[in-house]
């Protein structure tokens, strides 16, 4: 239990989000409680042996190009308190049939030699978009307000990004390699690749790779959630777990209240308290498609075909353009595709101290319907033995997670959405709804701070840090 009754700010959910408003709160000197359901803090940033003894798995996430480029991560001394980024050869790889693999390099001049006939084009495209990560990254995980300290940054990204990933790709490239690879990207939206605005997450994560990588957390990914506890108790912080808040009214006093939670949490604790209009508000939210994913201990690396594919801390299994769409169309209209399209990753390739000497685990996870029941484990180990046959014979043991286990995990990941809601063109410029502060509601000293307010999801802090700097401007 907490210890004090009283305290400036409380902040329910020791998510990324969570933690890092805590941090602007506690860095202007106010007192602030975490107070975390689950036993342990993290989120999305929690690590457990879900296999066999000592192979660590990273329960949700693993590679964090938006933690790495988080522009409030990177103001604080997590390396002081035990971070550790670590870069694999390549950020992301995409492995084709024919034996071939795209390979996105930390140098886009290296990463266009590989894309045969697209080598100009790519250049053309990433060069000055990368040269201007650091003028638009701020802005990109921002709320949207006002104009953009760089427009000309923003106004070259918006040229592309407001469009369909199959739009840029196509009219982009003319090679296999180049589109395969920023479709695969690209689905990271979680939505169908002709949807507009699915090329803005192509970019701002291609940006990413070339400009800050996707790393790993040395030892996991509970290592990120360790030094943020670490360094928020340094400030004076106080974190409460196992505490399941089923009312505003179980909190200690507080002039303030920031949750990391989804808006059909916030109706459940504050629903008495919000007014008739927000509430149906909230109440209409869309979530998106759910995720089943699984971690394999296994006996040696993934046998790929190409040995280039292991380079990659990310590997995106699915094949070509046509491929992956038609495979993200099928999970919007319901179904789970027979070929799906994976996130694969092996981060024992490159941190030893995921597993026992020789051995390894890999992490993988698909895009299924919200809520879907149907076990995708075979097509998920089909679809990886397709571009590393011999894959299955290395498996010494697995753990399933489907969308429900997910949300069961995480109470945000509403039908196993880990986005914290559709991130499509109307919901990321209004999440949770169109406000001029989206973190606010109408009750006083009550905000918002999760993946469903901006920038939406990833593992970056940014929707706590501009909570808690609202906060600290009405409130405070």
């Amino acid at each position: 239990m907490p210890s004090s009754n009283s305290y400036d700010a409380v902040v329910i959910g020791a998510g990324p989000n969570g933690l890092s408003a805590a941090i602007v709160l506690a860095q202007a000197g106010r007192s602030v409680l975490v107070v975390e359901g689950k036993e342990t803090v993290g989120g999305g940033m929690r690590s457990a042996e879900l296999t066999l003894p000592g192979f660590v798995h990273d329960i949700c996430s693993t590679a964090y190009p938006l933690g790495a480029g988080s522009p409030f991560f990177s103001s604080l001394p997590l390396v002081e308190h035990g971070l550790e980024w670590v870069h694999p050869i390549a950020p992301v790889t995409h492995p084709l049939e024919d034996g071939a693999t795209a390979v996105l390099h930390r140098s886009v001049t290296k990463t266009a030699d590989g894309l045969d006939s697209d080598v100009e084009a790519y250049g053309k495209l990433m060069g000055p978009l990368v040269a201007g990560w650091d003028d638009s990254i701020e802005y990109l995980l921002s709320p949207f307000r006002g104009t953009p300290r760089h427009p000309l940054a923003m106004m070259r990204f918006g040229l592309s990004g407001l469009r369909s990933v199959e739009s840029v790709a196509n009219s982009r490239f003319v090679g296999e390699k180049a589109r395969a690879l920023f479709a695969g990207i690209g689905a990271h939206s979680m939505l169908p690749l002709d949807r507009s605005s699915t090329a803005a997450v192509g970019l701002v994560l291609s940006m990413a790779g070339h400009a800050v990588g996707w790393p790993f957390a040395r030892g996991g990914a509970q290592s990120i959630a360790r030094a943020l506890v670490s360094y928020l108790e340094s400030l004076g912080g106080e974190i409460v777990t196992n505490w399941q808040i089923e009312s505003l009214d179980d909190l200690p006093e507080s002039r303030a209240v920031l949750c990391d939670i989804s808006p059909a949490q916030l109706l459940g604790i504050a629903g008495d308290r919000l007014d008739g209009r927000y509430r149906r508000r909230l109440e209409s939210y869309r979530y998106g498609v759910g995720v089943f994913k699984i971690d394999f201990a296994l006996d040696g690396p993934i046998p790929w075909k190409s040995p280039q594919t292991a380079w990659g801390g990310t590997v995106h299994v699915g094949g070509t353009l046509e491929e992956i769409a038609d495979a993200e169309a099928t999970v919007w209209n319901g179904k789970v595709p027979e070929r799906p399209f994976l996130l694969v990753a092996q981060p024992s390739l490159f941190d030893d101290s995921r597993a026992p000497d020789g051995r390894h685990t890999a992490w993988a996870y698909t895009h299924v319907p919200s809520g879907s029941t149907f076990d995708a484990t075979d097509r998920m180990e089909t679809q990886i033995e397709r571009f590393a046959p011999g894959f299955r014979e290395r498996i010494l043991a697995k753990h399933v997670m489907s969308p429900s286990a997910l949300q069961d995990y995480n109470a945000n990941y509403i039908g196993g959405d880990i986005n914290g809601g559709v991130q499509d063109s109307r919901q990321t410029f209004a999440r949770p709804m169109l406000r001029w502060n989206p973190y606010s509601t109408p009750v006083k000293g009550l905000y918002m701070c999760s993946a469903s307010t901006p920038p939406g999801g990833g593992v970056h802090g940014m929707g706590g840090y501009h909570a808690a700097r609202s906060a600290l401007r009405d409130v405070f």
